[in-house]
């Protein structure tokens, strides 16, 4: 079988001369940027649709928050919140991907439709969570992660943060391989923001391009993540008389430009709340690459 034939389906159906554009839904009350404002089930499916029309290839679904120190929800509330607007997106057209930790609600969405699964869990996945994807075949984003919301923080201990999280991927990657995990169907995403520290952040986006050479495609999820903040805190424009940190929405524009960063060393796609800045940062990487005709 060729590499290609292992691909799954719904991977093809993708754009495939830029850099995606994968768009954030939160059916959340408690989600750092914007818990509360779309966590009821019509309300998220009609943000889904805005977030299409605003040129998000993919909308990723997620009901439950992974900001540092978030309270867990239980598989039967995640699911409740997300499952039917998966089922609406879906019937749709849309592309989804599922932002879960949880074997039963990937599970759940799969019986729904083809969907990528985003899990967020990295190490500490759930231990039939390989098999899963292998019966399924669906594409699975294997995102590095240290610990849970309430530990990860501590966590951020590296010698060489880039060499680690690629150890470390590399490490997860092999268990979703002796389950049977085609390499066609895993995406990577280095972490932003979990179990990493200020600079950490900023060492991986330059370490981009050591990550891939792995052979698969790579997601930056970078969007209005508190080392962003810390960036920006101070700086004209971003004053505050209480020496805050910027809003999570006033770090869109930095997001922009770590989008098109992404989309310049050959990210496959990035995970952003505000798509329309986005949408327009990897279409201007593609044209100045020579990969879109303006």
């Amino acid at each position: 079988m060729t590499a290609e034939d292992q691909t799954p389906a719904l991977l093809r159906r993708l754009p495939a001369d830029r850099t995606l554009v994968m768009g954030v839904l939160n059916v959340t009350p408690d989600s750092f940027s914007d818990g509360g404002l779309h966590a009821s089930v019509p309300a998220a499916i009609e943000h889904g649709r805005a977030l299409l029309a605003a040129g998000a290839d993919i909308v990723d679904v997620g009901g439950e928050s992974t900001r540092p120190g978030a309270a867990f929800v239980t598989e039967e509330q995640e699911q409740e919140r997300i499952l039917p607007v998966i089922e609406q997106l879906l019937a749709e057209g849309a592309v989804l991907s599922v932002d879960t930790r949880h074997t039963a609600t990937a599970r759940a969405a799969l019986a729904l439709g083809d969907v990528i699964v985003n899990d967020v869990s990295g190490l500490n996945h759930e231990p039939d969570m390989p098999a899963l994807i292998a019966a399924t075949g669906a594409p699975y984003i294997l995102m590095h992660n240290r610990g849970t919301p309430t530990t990860m923080d501590a966590l951020a201990d590296y010698g060489d943060v880039v060499e680690d999280v690629i150890a470390e991927l590399i490490e997860v990657r092999q268990r979703f391989y002796d389950a049977g995990v085609a390499p066609e169907q895993l995406i990577l995403d280095p972490g932003l923001g979990f179990a990493k520290a200020g600079e950490q952040n900023w060492e991986l986006l330059r370490g981009l391009d050591r990550l891939t050479p792995l052979g698969h495609p790579v997601l930056v999820a970078a969007s209005r993540k508190r080392f962003l903040g810390t960036l920006l805190q101070g700086q004209p424009g971003h004053t505050h008389d209480d020496g805050a940190s910027p809003s999570p929405t006033q770090r869109d524009a930095a997001t922009a430009a770590v989008s098109a960063l992404s989309a310049h060393y050959g990210a496959w796609a990035v995970r952003v709340h505000d798509v329309p800045p986005t949408a327009d940062a990897v279409r201007a990487a593609a044209a100045w690459r020579g990969k879109e005709t303006v």
